[in-house]
């Protein structure tokens, strides 16, 4: 991954990685008893016992989690170290390369993941990481990438926006507007298919693709073809029953989301109501590319997720809803310690090559 270790921590890092492997192989029961609770069940829904697992031994090494610090730097720091902890290489893929592209303020950091598949020009998928809009970057969401990468037979080109509260609404969707129309302009650069762009993201990431599908389809393009999103931040006025059912204990807390949306948005929430921020309020939705659409089923925003996949389809937007209900939000990161997060992000992967063929 591209996280930096030296040879011994590197090396640690694989024995690490190894003992984790292979608590994760026992049988359910097994992991579930090793949680120290007995399986967790809400309003008919099981915990995948990789999930409770994680989230027990995530508190033994973390406490009650990384956004223990509202300081914007020690949170991202404390981001980057839970990465590196789920983390691994990920499958071999045909190349990866770092590189800047313009933005409306200034350069942005880029990362371009080549398909190894001998046919092409590949379709490209341009994907906004995960963070509330506060924390994450390219090492955070590397390995994410590389198997989409893989498994969806498309190049990825993951790109950072500028983050806050240092930069609130709208900096960072005026940046993915910018690198989505960036990447269009060179789709032939990047090795890819004009015709099968995509955009794509997690949590606050899928925020943005959804948005940068909406600003592109409504301004005359380009505009994507596809677009993915994953666990997306779809509604800022926090009105769905998942917020309060999963509140706490299931990885992303409330308290995180109330923290996020006001680094975010500011302090009075000016903007949720904006659909650049709220992407489930525009007016109209008939104009949007093929969407899917992945949630989980013990993520705080799991519903509005659902919902957003509803209204494009009321809108006649052909839509993909892919509910992995034992998982919990932030799985996508998780594969190299879970073999069902591995799995659910594969089967997300073989959906956006069959939506590209």
């Amino acid at each position: 991954m591209s996280l930096e270790l030296s040879p011994p921590a590197r090396a640690l890092r694989r024995l690490e990685l190894l003992a984790i492997g292979q608590l994760f192989r026992l049988p359910p029961r097994m992991k579930t008893w090793l949680s120290g609770k007995p399986g967790v069940v809400v309003e008919g829904l099981a915990l995948h016992p990789d999930m409770q697992l994680l989230i027990s031994a995530r508190a033994w090494r973390n406490g009650r989690g990384f956004m223990r610090s509202r300081e914007p730097a020690a949170a991202r720091a404390s981001m980057r170290r839970e990465a590196l902890w789920y983390s691994n290489e990920g499958p071999p893929i045909g190349a990866v390369t770092d590189r800047t592209i313009a933005g409306p303020a200034g350069p942005l950091r880029a990362r371009l993941y080549r398909s190894a598949e001998p046919s092409g020009p590949h379709p490209l998928i341009v994907f906004f990481h995960g963070g509330g809009f506060v924390t994450g970057d390219l090492d955070t969401h590397d390995e994410a990438c590389r198997w989409l990468c893989h498994d969806a037979g498309a190049n990825v080109l993951a790109v950072e926006y500028r983050l806050a509260p240092e930069h609130r609404f709208p900096a960072a969707v005026e940046d993915a507007v910018a690198a989505f129309r960036w990447a269009a302009e060179h789709a032939a650069e990047l090795g890819a298919d004009p015709s099968r762009l995509g955009v794509a993201g997690d949590s606050a990431g899928g925020n943005l693709a959804a948005v940068v599908a909406q600003l592109c389809a409504g301004d005359g393009g380009p505009a994507p073809s596809l677009q993915v999103l994953v666990y997306p931040k779809t509604d800022q006025r926090q009105q769905h029953r998942s917020l309060q059912l999963f509140a706490d204990g299931f990885f992303l807390t409330r308290a995180d989301i109330d923290w996020f949306d006001e680094s975010y948005l500011g302090p009075r929430g000016e903007h949720r109501l904006d659909p650049r921020a709220s992407p489930a309020l525009a007016a109209d939705l008939g104009k949007l590319c093929r969407a899917i659409v992945v949630t989980a089923g013990f993520d705080p925003l799991r519903d509005e997720g659902d919902e957003y996949a509803a209204l494009l389809e009321r809108a006649g937007v052909p839509t993909t809803l892919l509910r992995f209900e034992g998982m919990i939000h932030g799985f996508i990161n998780m594969g190299s310690v879970s073999p069902r997060a591995r799995e659910a992000w594969s089967e997300v992967g073989r959906q956006v090559r069959a939506a590209f063929g």
